[in-house]
């Protein structure tokens, strides 16, 4: 029996992008998710560590998340797992409720996520203005990069706080513990993963003038032609070398900085073990907030993430309500290994369309990529420094904001410049929930505002015991307030006014709009009057139809 409309069918991408698969496409999806999986290690750890987790969470929940968002997912080349806009979430949630509290928020998060995408309300997530979708992630971006400082600086601090003022007091009481060893770390990587960026154009795969010029100065004549040299180059990932040649100097020169090995012992190789963690019904109410914030930041960046992917990858668009029951099922299952909350990540990827990708093969690849480089190399991660790791994050928090939307708000509208600027002070003073709460607040209050200022009540004639009025826009509830004109023409008229409203204009109406006309038409029956209507368009009259009001009045 098929599926009631307003319900969405479970059909994951991963059958039909299968369909006509050759060797060719395998072994495109296996580099492809190779490269990913490389990439995404050191941003796995980088994401968890900095929300206040041990490594492996982010790992595992790469590893998991990835594998059943590519499974299950409504996208060709969507790469699914922790993301830097959950950083700053994630550790004000450990920090109010704890650990356990996390897990439950994570997995009620994905329950709504998955009903989000059952119930085919993937479309709200897109009536999101822009202005908060800019202004929550640059603040995120901004608390990114201050949560960094502390290893970066490699300062003394048992714990940071979690709130924005009390961050900056805890750096400026502890700079005298500076370790100029972990900044010089932490300032190479920032800076070795720039300039890896400038000398290789990611979206092109071809060398800049720069590089080109530094490649023949380099070569003198011999090696690999330039094209071949640098196309090389320029698929190795950043992250990845500026990881392990700072991690390799670390370790030869026996600098003294924090490791992974001396804050958390390092990780674990052994496969996590599923745990439930304490589940109440009170619980799940105290954390209703968390909750709604992880999912809905969740269905924003996985969409967003999954319209890029089609515009760059050629492929067939992605299906956004089987995408959020793909993000739901794994939001849902992670934390039962003790992972974070996952959802779309635009880096990897835009690296996956990149490196060849053509079905979510790529990402089960890139899962299983994770699993073996934990399994045999887990080990090694012990000698990661924390200021490398937090040079890995300040440049992802660097290419997360969109910094020229701020040089832009001289030629925007009042309404996008205040949305987006309080949007963007509330993320960073307070937190993201409060952003998203008083932002769509202040969007909805505002649109009313500007649509209001759209209709218009026009007197268009007036004699002894008639009046005429044209009605244009929309008459809902934030416009009833402009047919006071029309009432107070009636109460100043004699007796027996006729009053006639040209609705040709007039494009729609609601129940307040409504309202205010029957109100209106008493208020002239009652001096003996006439109430006409004139030139009704078809959602007006249908309201008024199925209200019993047309039947009551005059129409043309």
């Amino acid at each position: 029996m098929p599926l009631p409309d307003y319900l969405a069918a479970f059909r994951p991408r991963l059958p039909s992008a299968l369909s006509g698969y050759t060797r060719e496409r395998l072994w495109k999806d296996a580099g492809a998710g190779l490269t990913v999986g490389i990439v995404a290690l050191p941003l796995a750890m980088a994401f968890a560590i900095a929300s206040g987790l041990k490594p492996e969470a982010g790992i595992w929940t790469a590893i998991i998340a990835g594998a059943l968002i590519a499974l299950l997912g409504g996208s060709a080349v969507q790469i699914g797992g922790p993301a830097g806009a959950f950083i700053v979430i994630v550790y004000g949630i450990l920090e109010r409720y704890g650990l356990a509290n996390l897990l439950i928020s994570t997995a009620c998060a994905g329950v709504l996520l998955f009903l989000l995408g059952f119930f085919k309300l993937g479309v709200l997530v897109r009536y999101v203005p822009i202005s908060i979708v800019v202004g929550f992630t640059n603040g995120i971006a901004v608390l990114i990069a201050l949560s960094q400082i502390k290893d970066l600086l490699g300062l003394s601090i048992a714990k940071m706080p979690a709130d924005f003022f009390s961050q900056l007091g805890a750096i400026g009481e502890h700079i005298d513990t500076l370790n100029l060893y972990a900044l010089g770390l932490g300032l190479a990587c920032l800076l070795g993963l720039l300039l890896w960026q400038r000398l290789f154009d990611t979206a092109t795969r071809q060398a800049s003038p720069f590089t080109a010029r530094l490649a023949q100065l380099l070569q003198a004549g011999k090696g690999l032609p330039l094209k071949r040299a640098t196309h090389l180059a320029s698929r190795l990932p950043g992250p990845m070398v500026a990881l392990l040649t700072l991690t390799l100097l670390a370790y030869l020169l026996h600098l003294p900085v924090e490791t992974i090995g001396t804050r958390f012992g390092g990780i674990p190789r052994a496969l996590p073990d599923f745990a439930l963690p304490d589940f109440s019904w009170a619980t799940v109410r105290l954390l209703l907030a968390p909750t709604i914030t992880i999912a809905l930041l969740g269905a924003v960046e996985s969409l967003l993430c999954a319209r890029v992917a089609d515009q760059i990858s050629g492929l067939p668009r992605h299906d956004p309500n089987q995408e959020l029951m793909a993000q739901g099922l794994a939001n849902f299952v992670v934390p039962f290994f003790g992972g974070m909350p996952a959802t779309g990540t635009i880096a990897r990827t835009v690296t996956n369309v990149r490196a060849g990708a053509t079905s979510p093969i790529a990402g089960l690849v890139h899962s299983l990529t994770l699993v073996a480089v934990v399994l045999v190399a887990a080990p090694l991660a012990v000698h990661v420094p924390l200021a490398v790791l937090a040079g890995i994050l300040l440049y992802v928090a660097w290419n997360m904001g969109e910094w020229r939307e701020f040089a832009r708000l001289r030629r925007a509208s009042s309404h996008h410049r205040l949305i987006m600027l309080g949007t963007f002070l509330l993320t960073v003073i307070f937190d993201l929930t409060v952003a998203l709460q008083v932002g769509l607040i202040l969007a909805c209050v505002l649109f009313v505002r500007r649509m209001s200022s759209l209709f218009q009540v026009v007197e268009t004639s007036r004699s002894a015991d008639a009046v005429s009025f044209e009605l244009y826009g929309s008459l809902f509830f934030g416009a009833v307030a402009k047919l006071d004109p029309i009432l107070t023409a009636v109460e100043n008229a004699p007796q027996g006014l006729r009053v006639r409203l040209d609705l040709q204009s007039l494009q729609s109406l609601d129940v307040s709009g409504l309202d205010v006309l029957e109100q209106l038409h008493k208020a002239i029956v009652a001096r003996g009057g006439r109430l006409v209507l004139a030139g009704l368009n078809a959602q007006p009259k249908a309201k008024m139809e199925r209200s019993g009001f047309l039947a009551k009045v005059e129409s043309l």
